[in-house]
């Protein structure tokens, strides 16, 4: 019998178990994958140390500076250490399935494992849940179709043409590194809005209309959605061959060698590149019934910081971490200190009854 069972040790999982170690709460961290580094591990060998959109420290341990060595091997080394530094319960692989309630208590299955908790921090991310919009000819493609789960890196699409889908961040930083060395096509749904300056107080405000959607019970839009897009110095040289000037609105079908624009002009490509994004990974909630009318779970703030809003508002249960505007690196270090003081009072308030 747990106090907590925290699903997923990326850096939302290992705050939260951070912080429930320091208050005296007996938990365990399940984890599906077979090491630490939770979905850093499996990003591109391309991905540098400069390329990252910022690393937030881990309590009582500093995040790794920038360089140009693999943020694969970087991050993942940095989440070993600290899961062996402060003796976190962190059991791998066990990938869950499924969450039910059993009366008062929880009930965790990974396979034929089972877990019983009192309350779950849920800290599961998106990486495991890519998203592709479906198009008429999907299927009839004859190139290749990757999403970014899939990036093997810019040198596979040498002598390429590729087709990049998408109008977040991760579409902008493929275009720079493939720009520059192949032919590039780029598409979107929507006109990209950029930006020229950025501070705190834009962020603060950008994730709050990210927390409006959750307190409504909406599926969580991503923050770069508030926040526009920016360019680097690494991708100044695509800008430069004016790769992001001739951005594309969205294709009509997809046909065997390429796509057809709406006006009927065909457009050939070899390859079909996915930055489109990622769902939550909360399929095995599902039992729990934590979805609003909206689809989205609902969540409760703990105090004003808009980041702290981890508490799913149909079962104070189980709290959400690295979930709608908690969704980064900073987000998951402040939910995952306000989901283990939210634990902490749960279990008090449960205790209280009893005592009385």
């Amino acid at each position: 019998m747990y106090d907590a069972v925290v699903i997923g040790a990326g850096q939302a999982g290992l705050s939260a178990s951070y912080h429930l170690t320091r208050l005296g709460l007996d938990h365990v961290v399940l984890d599906a994958n077979d090491r630490a580094g939770g979905a850093w591990q499996h990003r591109w060998d391309s991905l540098s140390m400069d390329d990252v959109h910022g690393v937030a420290d881990l309590p009582d341990s500093p995040a790794p500076g920038r360089g140009r060595d693999r943020a694969n091997n970087v991050i993942p080394g940095w989440f070993d250490d600290y899961e062996r530094t402060h003796g976190l319960p962190v059991v791998r692989p066990a990938r869950v399935d499924r969450v039910e309630s059993a009366g008062d208590l929880l009930v965790v299955h990974a396979g034929r494992r089972t877990w019983t908790t009192r309350t779950l921090i849920n800290a599961t991310g998106t990486w495991t849940q890519p998203f592709v919009p479906h198009y008429p000819g999907f299927e009839t493609f004859r190139g290749e179709q990757l999403h970014t789960v899939d990036y093997p890196g810019p040198e596979h699409f040498d002598g390429k043409r590729v087709l990049v889908v998408g109008g977040g961040a991760s579409a902008v930083q493929f275009i720079g590194e493939l720009a520059p060395r192949t032919d590039v096509v780029w598409v979107t749904r929507h006109e990209p809005v950029w930006r020229s300056d950025w501070d705190e107080q834009a962020g603060r405000d950008a994730i709050a209309l990210v927390e409006q959607r959750v307190r409504a019970g909406l599926p969580p839009a991503s923050v770069v959605s508030v926040t526009g897009l920016g360019l680097r110095p690494q991708e100044q040289e695509a800008a430069r061959l004016g790769a992001y000037d001739a951005r594309r609105p969205m294709f009509a079908r997809i046909e065997p060698n390429g796509v057809r624009w709406a006006e009927g002009a065909f457009e050939p490509v070899d390859v079909i590149l996915w930055a489109t994004g990622f769902r939550p990974a909360v399929a095995h909630l599902a039992p729990l019934h934590l979805r609003s009318r909206n689809g989205g779970i609902a969540l409760l703030s703990v105090g004003k910081d808009v980041q702290t809003a981890v508490t799913a508002a149909k079962d104070p249960r189980v709290q959400l971490v690295g979930y709608g505007p908690s969704a980064s690196t900073i987000g998951g270090n402040r939910a995952g200190r306000a989901a283990a003081t939210a634990v902490r009072g749960y279990l008090r308030e449960m205790a209280e009854p009893a005592a009385g």
